[in-house]
This record gives C-alpha cells, structure tokens and sequence, in this order.
C-alpha cells in the first residue's frame, strides 16, 4: 500500500485548499479510504472517510459542511477540498486506509501534508 498526499500549504482563515492523495500498490476500488490529521501535542482525529461507491461514511463535526472528499477511481485517487479554514484546522493531513468502516482507525496511511493557518 502506498498513498501519496500533496497540496498542503500556508492559508490565511477563510481561505481554501484541495488535498490530493494517489495510491498504488493495492485495489483501489475496492478500498474504503479517508483523511486523519494530527496537531503537535494532540491526538490523531479522523476527519472523513468515503466508500468504495464515491459516498462519504463520515465527516467529523469539527469539518462537516466545510470540507469535502471525493474520489477518482480512474486517477486512483482521492481529494479532500477544505474550505472557510480556520486556525484550529492547522495539521498534519495523513490520506489512510481504515481498519473498518467506522473510520476511527486505520491500517496504511502515507506520509502527510501539512496544512497551517495562521492564527
């Protein structure tokens, strides 16, 4: 399993990004996959999970309405658009594979892209 993340960045509150992820190594389409991220000092918090049919299972409270994942089986790759970011966004942003369909752990995960807004 590999998973790629990039688009991270610096953005100002308010401001947008899209977060890409490509995979490789396994079936693509047959995976349930999501986005986690993690702040300095605190815990890993899943943010969003999709299924293999292009439907999200899961968006954290803290995200819903904001943020938004996607997929594309034929890129095998999946988006994550964050919009109206604020300072409590600021994260590591980790594409994943969950252990189960409850998105609240995760087997593979790549290496992350880190997204800061300042506050």
């Amino acid at each position: 399993f590999q998973l790629v993340e990039s688009g991270g960045g610096s953005v100002q509150s308010g401001g947008s990004l899209r977060l890409s992820c490509v995979a490789s190594g396994f079936r693509f389409n047959s995976y349930i996959i999501g986005w986690f991220r993690q702040a300095p000092g605190k815990e890993r918090e899943a943010v969003t999970c999709i299924n293999t049919q292009g439907r999200s299972t899961y968006y954290a409270g803290s995200v819903e309405g904001r943020f938004f994942v996607s997929r594309d089986s034929a890129r095998n790759t999946i988006y994550l658009q964050m919009n109206d970011l604020n300072s409590e966004d600021t994260a590591r942003y980790y594409c994943a594979i969950p252990a189960t369909s409850s998105c609240n752990s995760w087997d593979y995960w790549g290496q992350g892209t880190q997204v800061t807004v300042p506050s």
